[in-house]
């Protein structure tokens, strides 16, 4: 009977740190990343698809990435969207290939990105412990309706409050590694 409700709590725990850990990979830390230029959408004979359905991102060296259209007409289209983007980075064209630079961080950007990376990480915690009240929530209505005796509620409880910090463990050290991996170049 609290087998499945800690299961939900669980699988929904680290559906909630995988997330983070997803969010995190999209974040810009200096180092070339084909993630960095995955969310991009680019028109395409008048429809918005993500780039990599037009073009292959390859990571030339630490610093630069290159992108490859499939079409010669998709490298205007290409710029525009990696211009139109929030990433601040340009693009240069070189024949049929787009070379994209990756410019250091600064020290002042490196530490904003490293607060909204705790700010993710908070916002992880906030959607772990959703999750502890809601299972909590529910174990509660169980001993309401007398399906199961207090003992096992508190045990239950406590299996949760388990999970739960193993879960915020889990988003602390997420958090730690990317603002270690931001703080030290």
């Amino acid at each position: 009977m609290l087998d499945p409700i800690k299961k939900d709590a669980q699988q929904r725990m680290a559906k909630s740190v995988e997330a983070l850990r997803h969010e995190l990979t999209h974040l810009r830390t200096g180092r070339a990343s084909a993630s960095l230029v995955e969310p991009l959408r680019v028109s395409y004979y008048g429809s918005e698809v993500p780039l990599n359905q037009v073009a292959s991102v390859a990571i030339a060296d630490a610093r630069s990435l290159t992108i490859t259209p499939y079409e010669k007409p998709m490298i205007a289209a290409i710029e525009k969207a990696i211009l139109a983007s929030n990433l601040g980075l340009t693009p240069t064209t070189v024949g049929m290939v787009i070379r994209i630079n990756i410019p250091p961080l600064t020290e002042q950007r490196r530490k904003e990105l490293a607060k909204h990376v705790s700010g993710e990480g908070e916002n992880a915690k906030v959607a772990v412990r959703n999750v502890r009240r809601d299972a909590i929530q529910h174990v509660k209505e169980l001993l309401k309706e007398r399906k199961i005796t207090e003992d096992e509620e508190r045990r239950a409880e406590d299996d949760i409050q388990k999970l739960t910090d193993r879960a915020v463990k889990d988003i602390d050290e997420v958090v730690k590694k990317k603002e270690d991996e931001l703080l030290a170049m």
